[in-house]
């Protein structure tokens, strides 16, 4: 019998088996920093491509819309923004069971590639006064590919670094990830407000529309270039190395295997349902403050594109220091708490930031996207961790992948054309936040049905510590220690630890 069919058969009581010190994996510090800056370098370059998208919005609307009404081409290009999610979830339903099969780091590396080349081609693409609307077509299939890409690249950056964390650290190691990528969106909206400024002041007022549009998604070129050398370095997550010895066949129910996307959905169909309603209100609480408050400032309350950016830049790099706060509360207090935190926080600021932005004032500016963003920040304290601690390790990429790009289309994508739509159907000023808090009073009552995963193993998975030292401790308490379960874990049997 081979060692990995062995391992198979391990499928016992709690009871009959002991965790040992020489079972858990002791996290290696440099090699934890090395899985953070690769994995964390992917979702800066998505989020700064959303960032410049977001917020040159109405400029694009009349470089590759004019002579349509502008209402219409304002819809168009942000159904262009929409469409890449939509593609998401095809990207999530391929790339996360590859990754599952042939490992994090190989699928990391072909959607950064991908990503990079479709955001810098955009910026390569002419106008439509030069070819015509019908350019509208390869816009839309780059950002298609750019959605394709992306429903590989959370979902396996999240897998990878949850699986380098020690437990008692997961949510601050896995937040670091939305740190980064709030960080990419404010520089994305950096390199827009300096753009305009800069080109404006040279080139008279009409120079993004004239060009400079495109500088700030050329610049995507050398950020891939850097990406893509430091993921070539990256080793592969030790957990996946463990359960990828694991044969497919034997018992068709274990969570050692690798199961199908469609045998992860019969087999874990409600966590999906609760991961589902905690993204859809992450990300539409997100992608409001981040993708369609430039574009309503702007068309309905009269700020400028530029003075929006300069301040959201300040407010997402106030929200990444934010984000990394609310993960030590969930590792220390638990997930459902600070879950709760961010969906009330939507229900009770939500109101009053929209309220605050009709002034059109800079200092009503400021105080309205702080309220929405601090919220928002609790959300994305734990979107990468609690996603990973939903499904085992061998089929965790496919669920972390299924279940997030699944919400993440469907709701958070689509809220800047949704809410735009909303907004003209209705006439009333208050519908977009209207709809971010119904998914957040949906989000509140999915916290009574999930599991508290704080502190505990990943499903699958052996214990992660810091040092051999915590090992030791932990094998000495686990009999009175709620947080282990060792028939979920790759053990030898009783016998064999004396």
């Amino acid at each position: 019998m081979s060692e990995a069919t062995s391992r198979q058969d391990l499928v016992l009581p709690k009871t009959t088996r002991r965790l040992r010190p020489e079972d858990c994996v002791v996290a290696d510090p440099k090699a934890l920093r090395q899985a953070q800056i690769g994995a964390g370098v992917g979702n800066f370059i998505e989020w700064y491509d959303i960032g410049v998208y977001g917020y040159l919005a109405v400029t694009m609307t009349k470089v590759f819309t004019s002579g349509m009404d502008e209402t219409w081409g304002l819809l168009v290009t942000l159904f262009g923004f929409a469409i890449s999610f939509v593609v998401r979830p095809i990207g999530g339903m391929v790339l996360g069971p590859l990754g599952d099969r042939i490992g994090r780091k190989k699928v990391m590396f072909f959607t950064i590639m991908l990503m990079a080349v479709a955001t810098t081609l955009i910026g390569c693409l002419p106008s439509s006064s030069t070819v015509g609307l019908w350019v509208i077509i390869p816009l839309y299939l780059l950002k298609m590919a750019q959605g394709f890409s992306t429903g590989g690249e959370y979902s396996g950056a999240s897998t990878y670094i949850a699986e380098f964390s020690p437990d008692k650290k997961r949510a601050f190691m896995t937040s670091l990830l939305n740190s980064g990528a709030m960080l990419g969106f404010a520089v994305g909206a950096g390199v827009v407000a300096a753009t305009t400024f800069i080109t404006e002041a040279n080139f008279g007022p009409d120079a993004m529309v004239n060009g400079g549009w495109r500088i700030p998604f050329l610049i995507a070129l050398p950020l891939g270039i850097i990406a893509v050398a430091l993921r070539s370095r990256l080793p592969e997550s030790p957990a996946f190395e463990a359960v990828h010895e694991i044969p497919d066949k034997g018992n068709p129910d274990s969570i050692f295997v690798r199961h199908s996307l469609a045998k992860v959905i019969r087999m874990y169909w409600p966590q999906i349902l609760i991961g589902i309603a905690m993204i859809a209100a992450d990300g539409t609480a997100s992608y409001t403050l981040t993708s369609y408050i430039p574009t309503y400032l702007e068309t309905n309350a009269g700020v400028a594109a530029a003075h929006t950016a300069m301040a959201s830049v300040l407010v997402l790099v106030i929200q990444a220091i934010l984000i990394p706060l609310f993960a030590i509360v969930a590792d220390r207090y638990g997930r459902r708490l600070v879950y709760r935190i961010a969906t009330i926080g939507n229900i009770l600021l939500l109101f009053p930031a929209f309220i605050i932005m009709q002034s059109g004032t800079l200092g009503a500016l400021y105080l309205a996207l702080t309220l929405i963003m601090i919220p928002s920040a609790a959300f994305l304290s734990l979107t990468a961790c609690f996603m990973c601690e939903l499904f085992p390790t061998a089929s965790r990429y496919t669920g972390v992948g299924f279940t997030h790009n699944i919400a993440i289309s469907i709701f958070g994508g689509t809220t800047p054309l949704v809410a735009q739509a909303l907004l003209g159907a209705t006439g009333n000023s208050y519908s977009p936040a209207m709809y971010v808090m119904f998914f957040s009073v949906v989000a509140l009552a999915a916290t009574f049905f999930m599991k508290e995963t704080a502190r505990k193993p990943l499903l699958g998975s052996v214990p992660v510590v810091e040092s051999y030292e915590e090992a030791v401790a932990l094998c000495k308490g686990q009999d009175r220690d709620d947080n282990l379960d060792t028939s979920t874990m790759l053990l030898a049997p009783l016998s064999a630890g004396k």
